[in-house]
């Protein structure tokens, strides 16, 4: 018999008598009545649940999505003179948030037209594994298993593989501190031979006149602003870092200040420059510079994003009570 298109066989199947009942003819040939009281489907309606080859068909589809934190993904493109600081911040989470679902390894990892991930708050995006469950992400990253189910919207605290979830408030790995070439400085004597440099007392009056442009063929990407206390100036990585006017070497190294590897020259008359965020340094504290000598090479450590000369201008000691002025009136 052939049965009709959108008969409902579900009183058959969700009594789990539809087995017994088809075996169970009465004396006309029809179905009898189960055990269990329940009246069973017309003759027409049984053949329509099973295909020849005895599969059970459901009237309704089966909803195989799982919710996770993947829909609430935001994305970005890099464009010129961005910072991961500055990328961050626009869209209100840590930087270090914006490294850890991208992946970067090195801050030159970053370039111009890259498409970001950026999570819908603080945190780290994890892909669910096999033996993940929310009570062992939350012990793992120390935090609230109701946190995640919250910043997930998830409405099903069960986890499946492959799920992708923003575990809000955790910490990944450190960016590695890279370490530089550092040339360490020296001076020829007659005879050939190369001696360290004796520190030198730092000029008591700066010469005057215009300082050099610090990086030959780089351009401003960012200019001095509030918020913002110097000049950036783009080139590619490597590139030679000249120092503005000459003077005396006061500090060559890391420094946690955000600049990464950098260089800070004392000009006499109160005068300072400092270079920040170099690949190398090629001078040592004490050193005298001239004019238009090479200090260092363009790089991006510290908080960078794109190989840059961040380059600012101080009256008055460096970081000791001085005050940072537009380099671009000495330039």
């Amino acid at each position: 018999m052939e049965g009709q298109p959108g008969t409902d066989v579900s009183a058959g199947v969700d009594g789990g008598g539809v087995d017994g009942a088809i075996d169970q003819t009465g004396p006309d040939g029809g179905l009898g009545s189960t055990d269990a009281g329940i009246t069973p489907p017309d003759q027409a309606t049984v053949p329509d649940a099973y295909v020849d080859d005895g599969t059970l068909l459901k009237p309704v589809a089966v909803d195989t999505s799982v919710s996770d934190g993947k829909g609430l993904m935001r994305s970005y493109r890099v464009r010129a003179g961005d910072t991961l600081t500055g990328i961050a911040h626009k869209f209100g989470v840590s930087m270090m948030t914006v490294w850890w679902a991208n992946h970067l390894t090195r801050k030159d990892d970053l370039h111009i037209g890259q498409t970001l991930t950026i999570p819908p708050m603080s945190g780290v995006v994890v892909t669910v594994g096999p033996s993940d469950t929310l009570d062992s992400l939350a012990l793992k990253y120390g935090v609230e298993a109701a946190s995640i189910v919250d910043a997930n919207d998830l409405q099903d605290p069960n986890l499946v593989i492959g799920q992708t979830l923003t575990v809000p408030g955790a910490l990944g790995e450190k960016i590695a501190t890279p370490k530089p070439k550092v040339t360490k400085p020296t001076t020829t004597h007659s005879s050939g031979t190369a001696h360290p440099t004796r520190p030198i007392t730092p000029p008591s009056h700066y010469g005057g006149g215009k300082m050099a442009w610090p990086v030959a063929g780089g351009y401003i990407s960012q200019y001095f602003h509030y918020g913002h206390y110097a000049i950036d100036i783009a080139a590619d990585r490597g590139t030679p870092v000249k120092a503005a006017a000459a003077g005396v070497v006061i500090f060559s190294g890391w420094k946690t200040n955000g600049g990464g590897y950098q260089v800070w020259i004392s000009h006499g008359s109160g005068l300072y420059t400092t270079y920040n965020h170099m690949s190398s340094l090629s001078v040592g504290r004490g050193q005298h510079v001239a004019r238009s000598q090479m200090v260092g090479r363009v790089g991006m450590t510290g908080n960078a994003t794109g190989p840059h000369l961040h380059f600012e201008v101080w009256r008055g000691p460096v970081w000791a009570g001085g005050t940072r002025v537009n380099p671009l009136l000495y330039l």
